[in-house]
């Protein structure tokens, strides 16, 4: 054993400089036995606090697996099936088609299925309660039919959850506390961001910001919890794992029925998505868990990412290893590249540069974005000008689902506020205004029209680039 994770420390440290991440906790299981539990950098570097395996990190979309499970829960216990109409357990479900709203099953909620895109601008920064949330998914244009195809959901995880402590007569977080935290002895595990600064050992959240790093706000999420916002430390999404791999039992207690486990671990629904390495073919969807198959070898696995947080889980079913992988950095691919390094190891396979690969991966991406940019700024008719004066463009605009976005002048241009988020706006051409760089929507760009009488009337934003723009319309002051 020691053999296969030799000179991991050092691989781990020197990419955790190399993709500039402050700190990183990882655990791995191998027959039932934790083979590695170890925290490697800085949990605060304000404090000089470093990283242990009781950190608490937020481990992001690692969550809907925990809400795939609950549900399978209320499925063993007949108080749920899983391709009975949501309708049958939620009687206020609606969605934008009648026909989706009549049909769509719990199955449906945990497969990304919905004929839904991402709509994450809904939700993000919000002050809206899960219920409110939940109300609103009417009013979201679908991108896709149903069952057509996936396309990764999270409003439907927190529809899925909302379901399961509407059937249980509590609340998703009670329910999963209950019946999967309290059994696995997982006590450090929480459900909120601000529980976690309650904790003595949890980490701080960076991101990327030019060149450097810095440490960002808390993003709390707490109405879209069973989509992401649960917060762990290794030690305890160990006993998770092992969960996993012994078949929903932990000791003598059954937590999930064999049979139900095997529906959250089998496929469900492909992901069409073009195959890029010819190690990774095509990839399906389970429910809480996506399952690869790598050099010809079972894989599921799930990542999570939430501002200032990256995360994988990954299991190898029959070598009986489980991995998991927590930092405090947005959006980093360190994840990935340690967990396909240790599939490689674990499996007795030549490894593959894989840290290579994601970095030409990341600088194309880079690449691609900044032709954009200079795309946009090509289209942009020069020598125009607003057709109004801007406190003309001030106000209140409102969508049926994605709420309010307040226009207001600042100094000698406009500053727009959605979600509690402020977001100076640049005159681009005619009557569309750019957003200046912000961690949400900066470059998005925003067109007023006019009514028949010359007024101001309305907002077009796309706020969700798989449909058509969103329309936010003035609201009369009183």
């Amino acid at each position: 054993m020691a053999q296969e994770i030799k000179g991991l420390d050092e691989s781990i440290s020197k990419l955790m400089e190399e993709w500039k991440v402050p700190g990183l906790s990882i655990a791995i299981v191998k027959d039932e036995e934790v083979t590695l539990s170890q925290g490697f950098g800085m949990r605060s570097r304000k404090d000089d606090l470093e990283v242990t395996p009781e950190t608490l990190f937020a481990i992001g979309s690692c969550t809907k697996a925990f809400t795939a499970l609950s549900m399978g829960i209320l499925v063993d216990e007949g108080k749920v099936e899983w391709d009975k109409p949501v309708r049958e357990y939620l009687p206020d479900f609606k969605m934008y088609d009648p026909y989706v709203t009549e049909n769509m099953t719990p199955r449906d909620l945990l497969t990304h299925q919905a004929g839904l895109p991402r709509h994450d601008l809904l939700w993000s920064g919000s002050s809206l309660t899960r219920k409110e949330l939940f109300d609103r998914l009417r009013y979201l244009e679908p991108s896709g039919g149903f069952r057509s195809f996936c396309q990764y959901q999270n409003l439907m995880y927190m529809t899925a959850g909302y379901l399961v402590g509407q059937v249980a007569g509590s609340t998703w977080e009670e329910f999963v506390q209950k019946r999967i935290l309290n059994p696995l002895d997982m006590a450090n595990t929480n459900f909120s961001v601000t529980k976690s600064q309650e904790s003595s050992d949890f980490a701080l959240p960076y991101a990327e910001v030019k060149a450097g790093v810095d440490e960002i706000p808390f993003k709390n999420i707490d109405a879209m919890g069973p989509a992401g916002s649960i917060n762990s430390s290794v030690t305890d999404m160990v006993k998770w794992i092992l969960l996993n791999l012994d078949n929903g039992k932990h000791g003598e207690e059954q937590i999930i029925s064999e049979g139900s486990l095997n529906q959250l671990h089998s496929p469900q629904i492909v992901m069409q998505e073009p195959i890029k390495h010819e190690e990774l073919l095509y990839s399906t969807y389970g429910m809480g868990w996506a399952i690869l198959t790598y050099r010809g070898h079972h894989i599921l696995s799930h990542g999570g990412g939430i501002d200032g947080f990256s995360a994988q889980v990954s299991l190898i079913p029959r070598e009986n290893v489980g991995i998991v992988i927590l930092t405090n950095m947005s959006s980093t691919s360190i994840p990935s590249i340690i967990a396909f390094n240790l599939y490689d190891r674990f499996l007795g396979l030549e490894q593959i540069p894989w840290n290579q690969r994601i970095k030409d991966e990341v600088a194309e991406a880079k690449k691609n974005a900044e032709e954009a940019k200079k795309k946009s700024e090509a289209d942009r008719k020069t020598g125009t000008q607003p057709s109004h004066p801007l406190e003309d463009y001030t106000g209140t605009f409102q969508h049926p689902a994605y709420g309010t976005i307040s226009i207001e002048t600042e100094d000698d241009h406009l500053k727009m506020t959605y979600n509690s988020t402020p977001l100076p706006l640049e005159h681009y051409h005619y009557d569309t205004f750019q957003g200046k760089a912000s961690l949400f929507s900066g470059g998005m760009k925003f067109t007023f029209s006019n009514d028949v009488q010359g007024n101001i009337s309305s907002i077009s934003a796309p706020l969700e680039s798989a449909v058509k723009d969103m329309v936010f319309t003035r609201i009369q002051a009183d």
